[in-house]
């Protein structure tokens, strides 16, 4: 393997990974998204409500004193770096490199996705009791309806909403008659085991991840999200990127993936967070 490494592989692995990165981000989507950030901290802008005043013929239009407000989103830096050593390249039968691309996108991915889930978890969007739908009960319909509730009270758009579940909490609701059959849903929650969307809802499935995930308490609670796109904002600085530098004292490549971000709860009235007791 040559020491020098050309432009043309490095261009290629910083595709793949941003390529595959794009993939393994699966909150990324379903927020709104401020890329080019210069430095630590962004603000989301956050405007009031008006109402509308009964026009008076000849006299002065009444302003409705909209209220403005920010929101600041505090980037921090993450990288996800592996080394490559020259003698072991030469060992193994299989393309290191695309096992690289794997480890430094998901590595990522996952902490993209977790910089939204914390973002979620501070905000002080409205709870669903985990008694809704039956006492200390895991996810089922009856939470659902009841959070697409909660939404419609506060006016929130039914367009662009995510609700973001555990694995656990999608076996439980596979259970229902309602999400599984063809007479409410679509079949792909019979024929695949997945929901796309329901009530509204485009689904977002994660299971345990090391950087914290979707967290579950001493008494197996475990909170899950329904929001409004606009109401979490992740704000970029660096974009993620890939590195490749032959450090001679290891023999070995360094192969360095990071990015620059922050994510905050722009409106609390468009995020709900639903109690799963999970058996």
């Amino acid at each position: 393997m040559a020491i020098n490494l050309s432009t043309a592989f490095v261009t290629l692995f910083d595709a793949e990974v941003k390529q595959a990165y794009q993939a393994s981000a699966v909150l990324r989507p379903a927020v709104r998204i401020r890329s080019g950030v210069e430095g630590s901290t962004y603000k989301f802008p956050k405007i009031g409500k008006g109402v509308a005043q009964v026009r008076i013929p000849q006299t002065d239009v009444t302003p409705l004193n909209v209220t403005y407000s920010q929101v600041t989103a505090t980037l921090s830096d993450y990288i996800a770096a592996e080394y490559s050593d020259i003698f072991m390249q030469a060992k193994v039968n299989f393309d290191e490199r695309r096992e690289l691309v794997k480890v430094v996108s998901n590595a990522i991915g996952r902490r993209q996705d977790q910089l939204i889930l914390d973002a979620l978890t501070a905000s002080s969007g409205t709870s669903v009791s985990n008694d809704i739908g039956g006492a200390d009960s895991n996810m089922n319909v009856a939470k659902l309806r009841e959070a697409a509730k909660t939404l419609n009270a506060n006016n929130v758009p039914m367009d662009n909403r995510h609700i973001i579940i555990h694995a656990n909490s999608l076996a439980s609701l596979l259970s229902e008659t309602a999400v599984t059959s063809s007479d409410f849903n679509t079949v792909k929650a019979l024929v695949q085991g997945e929901i796309n969307t329901f009530l509204g809802f485009t689904f977002h499935v994660l299971g345990d991840r090391t950087e914290g995930g979707l967290i579950k308490d001493g008494s197996n609670d475990r909170t899950c999200f329904a929001f409004h796109k606009d109401a979490l904002g992740l704000a970029e600085g660096i974009a993620p990127k890939t590195e490749i530098n032959y450090v001679p004292e290891k023999t070995s490549f360094l192969i360095a993936s990071m990015f620059s971000a922050g994510a905050v709860a722009i409106d609390d009235e468009g995020i709900v967070k639903i109690v799963c007791r999970e058996s």
